[in-house]
């Protein structure tokens, strides 16, 4: 609480998590959750903006004030949030004009984001994509997987199973 107290924003949004699931000795409260997850938010959490993004979309209905989010999130640097992005722009374009869509999942894709990748793989089925730019976005996606590789990483990922 002391983190908390001190404005930390990673922990206010861990205080947020808590709230919502009603975890670590705290009562479940939804309000309370929004609230802090709100001020973690403010203060440049770029998580905390991806779980209101995700709460506002699919448990609220909000996709303008998850878009908002989801936005602020990918401003910050969270690849997850510009897949997310792209799913609501193809949405609200429905399917008709994916442009917005395909920026924000190349950009994710580029940065390392499989779910992005995969989205784009879809818009390359179906012939949104053409075969050119599929490959550099691939080329691009593996080598950021390989700048993110290290010995530690792979350790860790062998000791969790993954």
């Amino acid at each position: 609480m002391k983190r908390v107290d001190a404005n930390d924003p990673v922990t206010m949004r861990m205080l947020a998590q808590h709230y919502k699931k009603g975890e670590q000795g705290f009562p479940q409260d939804h309000v309370k959750a929004m609230e802090v997850y709100n001020k973690s938010a403010e203060l440049g959490c770029s998580d905390a903006h991806h779980d209101l993004g995700y709460i506002y979309e699919h448990e609220q209905g909000n996709w303008k004030k998850a878009k908002f989010h989801y936005e602020e999130a990918a401003m910050l640097g969270d690849v997850e949030a510009r897949s997310r992005l792209g799913r609501l722009e193809f949405a609200l374009a429905k399917h008709e004009q994916p442009e917005r869509a395909l920026k924000h999942w190349t950009i994710g894709a580029s940065a390392g984001c499989h779910h992005a990748l995969y989205h784009l793989s879809i818009s390359f089925g179906f012939g949104r994509i053409p075969r050119k730019s599929i490959e550099s976005i691939v080329a691009a996606y593996n080598a950021s997987c390989v700048e993110m590789r290290s010995e530690s990483r792979d350790a860790y990922i062998q000791a969790m199973n993954f």
